[in-house]
């Protein structure tokens, strides 16, 4: 195997290995120690591939970015009307923490405790994006179906995320019984309920939200 493939599989081993270890003990800190053991290398051998515990927590933030906003691109292009965009990429991000236990535990943040701020920090930017391509679907419903919230797109758009936020809270703490897709489609038609009202009628434009750009650079890749 060539030396950059050897290299690239190792490190996804590392990532996966983690993911795994945040998924069997919940609650419990991981050490280099313990994730070395688990990949069954040296943690001499674990620095060769991430200078810190952080970088390795950062690559699977950075596996997160890259699967929910490349699907998040792939949703704006199939589907041209709000309330569609909207139920999708929710349905994303919960159908994503459901598949990924472990990983749904630094969504919530319940990993990075004890962690150093940067990483909590990097979660947060996840959010703060998400947050402005959906305000900027529920802009584009304005533009072009003629139809904005009944309160501030703000205050609007918050409320969904809180909602996605806490079902995965709700899992994490549940120890991953509690899915965070369970009921998640009567309380969506109960959140859509009165969300949109009429507005004046514009000329329909397109937005980069419409032509699947997402304003934030591009996330890397897991073995980037």
């Amino acid at each position: 195997m060539p030396r950059i493939a050897q290299k690239y599989s190792r490190r996804q081993q590392i990532l996966e290995a983690l993911a795994h270890m945040l998924e069997v003990a919940p609650g419990e800190r991981i050490t280099t120690a313990g994730l070395a053991k688990e990949v069954g290398v040296s943690e001499a051998a674990l620095y060769r591939h991430f200078p810190s515990k952080a970088k390795m927590f950062e690559g699977l933030i950075e596996f997160v970015e890259e699967a929910i906003f490349s699907r998040v691109n792939v949703i704006l292009g199939e589907e041209s009307q709000a309330m569609p965009r909207l139920e999708r990429i929710m349905l994303l991000l919960l159908g994503f923490a459901e598949k990924n236990p472990g990983i749904s535990r630094i969504l919530n943040g319940d990993a990075l405790a004890g962690e150093t701020d940067r990483l909590r920090a990097r979660v947060a930017q996840f959010y703060d994006r998400l947050e402005m391509q959906l305000k900027q679907v529920v802009r584009d419903a304005e533009i072009n179906e003629s139809i904005r919230p009944t309160i501030t797109a703000s205050s609007a758009v918050n409320v969904l995320l809180a909602a996605a936020e806490g079902r995965i809270g709700q899992y994490v703490r549940s120890e991953y019984k509690r899915m965070p897709t369970h009921n998640w489609q009567e309380q969506w038609q109960m959140l859509m309920s009165g969300f949109f009202r009429e507005s004046v009628a514009q000329k329909p434009q397109h937005s980069l939200a419409r032509q699947g750009n997402i304003a934030t650079p591009r996330a890397q890749s897991v073995g980037g």
